[in-house]
């Protein structure tokens, strides 16, 4: 099983936001989603005959141990009444800090975790404070990094 992190938070608006910043700061769109009643996610694709059916089952492919998969129900419920999950795979222990610096930051009602200590070592998360995007987009780049002028200067 893949390593997981799943917080929820009192609603969609919360949770968006924390989506938001871990991507910004570098995990890949395809380790974090989204799961509530506005924007189901991958639970909303699950052949069920209802979201309390798809959003549990959602919850239990996560997970594979025992305790865990009973307290996917839970989390279905409490979905299907308002509340919204992030979900994070991370890789590495970097990603699994960062990740739950920002999950925590963000006032979580409950953050679980499956298979941390069995991640890969890949790295997604940015290891400087300001998130890379920001770096690229407004062109702000530390002393040390060449711009293209002084790499054109220098190979002549």
């Amino acid at each position: 099983m893949a390593a997981v992190l799943v917080a929820l938070y009192d609603g969609h608006p919360a949770a968006e936001r924390v989506r938001t910043e871990l991507v910004m700061d570098g995990f890949p769109t395809d380790r974090v989603s989204l799961t509530s009643c506005r924007e189901p996610g991958t639970a909303g694709v699950i052949p069920a005959e209802s979201s309390a059916e798809r959003f549990r089952e959602y919850f239990e492919s996560l997970f594979d141990s025992d305790a865990q998969r009973c307290h996917a129900d839970q989390l279905a419920d409490r979905v299907r009444s308002g509340a919204a999950a992030v979900t994070v795979h991370p890789r590495g222990e970097r990603e699994i800090a960062r990740a739950t610096e920002i999950l925590e930051r963000n006032a979580p009602l409950e953050i679980d975790r499956e298979h941390l200590e069995d991640t890969a070592m890949e790295f997604a998360a940015s290891s400087h404070e300001r998130p890379y995007l920001s770096r690229v987009l407004v062109g702000n780049r530390p002393e040390s990094e060449p711009t293209n002028d002084s790499l054109a200067y220098s190979k002549r």
